[in-house]
């Protein structure tokens, strides 16, 4: 079967935020909304794939700005005229047009174009993720609240939120100030004492402070160490790894199955949070979840706040892999619209996988138009709530 790509458009568009999230604030910590790029490739049969993509700026190099002219300029010129089908040649194009450095070159870009191509593809053949994958998924995914406090005080409210909410288990952000860090956890303990709990440190620790906390964090019952210490610190991995106090998760320097196994050879970690948009998108991010499974390690699961459609394929690939864990799929915590015809259900702390062909939603284009903006303007902020 051949899908001959016509045209590949983007559409920024910025996503109301309510809420404190840092990675969703401005310079001086003021929420702002939540921008993404969506993908729209259309074949010349008129097939049409949507796909997302998620940039964080301050939490990875890759832009909105630069995700689009990417696309524009040179990703989407690139494919036109490829089979949508063939993905080792459009993996060629894509590298070809962008090269790779360390691992994949702007991984979040290549994101929205890998799920717009699984989409149109799975339409094109009418098959679920699951079934295209031969697997059997879980109906629903379980989803953690995060908690990210700047004082000490507000953490009783969030936590109340979250149980108002119907939801039981947390990711902790921790990593600025390793003493409040500890007094959130002995409060998140109380507070929640049947929770199942991990911390994230998003690479905020120096080597001395996190092997201190790490059995400190073990004693309060916190479940894994995510990204304890920056991303090139590899050594400090292999400490932390050999100190075992708790189960250590990498998340900013996994994009690649190569990059995973590579770090398991040197013994750096015991397991992964995985991202799909970190990865690329869905084709290799199930080769490093295979590879996790196939080696006996962790397998927990976060995202970058993705909204409705990089969200329904994080759902489709933990479902179908059996997730055991609350995964860290904070967008129903934060944002407040949707481009979808019918949003993804979010039952209390239960997420349910679609289950249609390709992506398994619908994208409805007034929606997109209404949160549509443009570049060369400032995004608008958002008042948090």
């Amino acid at each position: 079967m051949i899908a001959t790509i016509a045209s590949v458009e983007t559409t920024a568009v910025s996503y109301p935020v309510a809420g404190h999230f840092k990675f969703l604030t401005d310079g001086s910590g003021k929420p702002v909304g939540r921008p993404c790029v969506v993908v729209k490739i259309t074949d010349e049969a008129g097939n049409v794939g949507w796909g997302q993509c998620v940039p964080a700026r301050t939490w990875s190099y890759e832009t909105p700005e630069s995700v689009k002219s990417t696309i524009d300029a040179y990703l989407g010129p690139a494919l036109v005229g490829q089979d949508a089908f063939d993905q080792p040649a459009i993996q060629r194009v894509l590298d070809r047009n962008i090269a790779p450095s360390f691992s994949t070159g702007q991984p979040i870009c290549k994101a929205g174009l890998d799920l717009a191509l699984f989409d149109l593809t799975g339409r094109i053949l009418n098959q679920s993720a699951a079934r295209r994958w031969s697997r059997e998924s879980r109906r629903s995914i379980t989803l953690s609240w995060t908690i990210d406090v700047r004082e000490l005080e507000e953490l009783p409210r969030l936590v109340e939120q979250a149980h108002d909410r119907g939801f039981r288990h947390f990711n902790l952000k921790v990593g600025a100030d390793a003493q409040l860090d500890l007094e959130m956890c002995r409060e998140m303990r109380r507070l929640a004492p049947n929770a199942f709990l991990w911390v994230d440190a998003n690479g905020g620790y120096d080597l001395e402070t996190a092997l201190t906390v790490a059995p400190k964090f073990a004693d309060l019952g916190i479940q894994a160490f995510e990204q304890p210490c920056p991303a090139n610190r590899l050594s400090w991995f292999a400490r932390l790894k050999k100190q075992a106090a708790l189960p250590i998760l990498m998340d900013e320097p996994i994009i690649t199955a190569v990059d995973l196994e590579e770090f398991h050879r040197l013994n750096l970690l015991d397991g992964v949070a995985m991202k799909v948009a970190r990865c690329g998108g869905l084709t290799e991010a199930r080769k490093v979840l295979k590879y996790l499974l196939e080696n006996g390690l962790l397998f927990f699961a976060s995202g970058l706040t993705d909204p409705d459609v990089s969200l329904a394929a994080s759902l489709l690939l933990f479902g179908a892999y059996d997730l055991q864990h609350p995964a860290a799929l904070n967008a129903p915590q934060f944002l407040t619209h949707t481009v979808l015809r019918e949003p993804i259900r979010i039952e209390g702390d239960q997420a349910t996988v679609p289950t249609g062909p390709g992506l398994g939603v619908e994208v409805d284009e007034a929606k997109l138009r209404d949160l549509q903006v443009h570049m060369g303007r400032k995004i608008p902020r958002c008042s948090s709530q």
